[in-house]
């Protein structure tokens, strides 16, 4: 536009037009630019650097500083004593068990010598038909007998014993020798110089029928 026209429509009333206001450029200043609100982080906000410990961290401290409190010479003496009866109560159950297994095996020995021992020298009467009890293991068991083998037995010059459940009658002699060998085995031994009352079971009147339930 010309002076001559601007002066002309200056003097009718016209204003001239304002010049619109140039913006800093952003790229002179140095500043890096980004969205509002995302400014440099702080060196004291940082994870890991500087700044107050939070109350995890302080716990963890504490609980550090107590862990490595160190124990009195009570609390390790006491520690060494509860040591020392944990691992003798440890032995004793040891020894315990150990002599235990060893007692079945020195009693399966006997017993095994006792029946080789007594092997085929069973005088038993398949056709016996009376019933001999007496006590044995607490309980009351029987034994059949003939009429001659009864007297014999009560009279002390016969015996019984065990084996495997069964009741074996052999003479006074054999049972000597297998009561030294196992004990436990010799079920009736009848001494001739006791009364009889130390034997109830030796007289017949106490003989049981067969049909009655022990």
């Amino acid at each position: 536009m010309s002076d001559t026209l601007r002066d002309q429509l200056l003097g009718l009333g016209f204003k001239p037009a304002p010049k619109p206001e140039r913006k800093p450029d952003s790229r002179r200043d140095g500043r890096p630019q980004g969205k509002p609100g995302q400014g440099r982080p702080q060196a004291g906000n940082k994870p890991g650097q500087g700044g107050k410990p939070t109350h995890a961290g302080k716990a963890a401290a504490g609980g550090q500083q107590r862990a490595r409190k160190p124990r009195s010479q009570e609390d390790i003496d006491l520690a060494k004593a509860y040591a020392i009866r944990a691992q003798r109560e440890k032995d004793e159950r040891i020894e315990a068990e150990r002599q235990k297994q060893e007692e079945a095996r020195l009693r399966r020995e006997a017993r095994a010598k006792m029946e080789a021992l007594i092997k085929d020298k069973g005088l038993n009467d398949p056709e016996a038909d009376i019933a001999r009890h007496f006590e044995y293991g607490g309980k009351i068991k029987r034994i059949y007998v003939n009429a001659e083998q009864l007297k014999a037995l009560n009279a002390g010059e016969l015996g019984v014993l065990q084996q495997n459940g069964r009741y074996i009658l052999v003479t006074a002699a054999l049972l000597a020798e297998a009561e030294a060998v196992f004990p436990p085995g010799v079920a009736l031994k009848i001494d001739p110089a006791a009364p009889v009352a130390d034997d109830p079971y030796a007289d017949p009147q106490y003989q049981v029928p067969d049909d009655l339930v022990w």
